[in-house]
């Protein structure tokens, strides 16, 4: 009976220990579980906010970057502290840009809106605005808000945002907030999908999709190591024309 065991024993150890191994490349972000290239999708860009400090465009961009989304704006008041001097920065390079706000489920949408359009002075050839709506701290789920009135507010913001910059916003969801409070309510808008830890959104009709949230690139020395990538649903003479207009 020994004899027996002690092969099934050292087998189940040397699969524990490549799950463990195969797990740490992943979370250090040396393996990537999605490779949109292998799809044909090869647009792609990052999005970054104040975690990732001071960031040097010129070589940030130069790691076969396309576009890049940055933190403006979250909720009424806030700012990123960081937007500034990317949005100048970023400018500056050949790569096509936009600003992304933070949804507040605790706010206006008026007044959402109105933080955004203070903040974010339009460029030349920026892509649309991007209103980033998931669940967060204390609203972790459809169970925590007035569905209905969020939505209200959402159409607000979206509303004012497309009179002001003459481009309908993206929306970025993750798969709750897409079933639970925008999906079937928001088909005006481009959507941009989370889907980190499976492959391309296979039912949603997304037009920006982030495959990974643990890429490492070169350029910047913020708190957080790790940078988010996305990918565009198209082709670059695609991407050159979209605006969502």
């Amino acid at each position: 009976m020994k004899s027996k065991l002690k092969p099934l024993i050292i087998t189940a150890i040397a699969i524990m220990s490549v799950v463990i191994i195969l797990a740490g490349l992943l979370y250090f972000g040396v393996l990537h579980i999605n490779n949109p290239e292998l799809k044909g999708l090869t647009v792609k860009g990052v999005d970054v906010s104040s975690y990732q400090g001071d960031i040097d465009w010129p070589v940030l961009v130069s790691q076969d970057i396309d576009f890049a989304y940055i933190k403006a704006t979250e909720g009424s008041s806030h700012q990123d502290p960081y937007f500034d001097q990317n949005w100048q920065n970023a400018s500056e390079t050949d790569i096509r840009i936009g600003a992304y706000h933070f949804f507040s489920f605790e706010s206006g949408g008026d007044t959402q809106a109105q933080n955004f359009i203070d903040t974010v002075e339009p460029v030349d050839n920026m892509l649309p605005p991007v209103i980033d709506v998931e669940y967060y701290g204390s609203f972790g789920s459809a169970e925590t808000i007035d569905v209905d009135a969020v939505r209200n507010e959402l159409r607000t913001m979206v509303d004012l945002l497309a009179e002001a910059y003459g481009m309908k916003p993206v929306i970025y969801v993750s798969e709750d907030s897409y079933s639970t409070i925008v999906q079937g309510f928001f088909d005006d808008c481009s959507l941009w999908y989370r889907s980190v830890y499976s492959g391309v959104p296979g039912d949603v009709n997304w037009t920006f999709w982030q495959y990974s949230n643990r890429h490492r690139l070169h350029g910047y020395n913020g708190e957080e190591d790790f940078i988010d990538m996305n990918v565009f649903n198209g082709s670059e003479d695609e991407f050159n024309t979209f605006t969502d207009t």
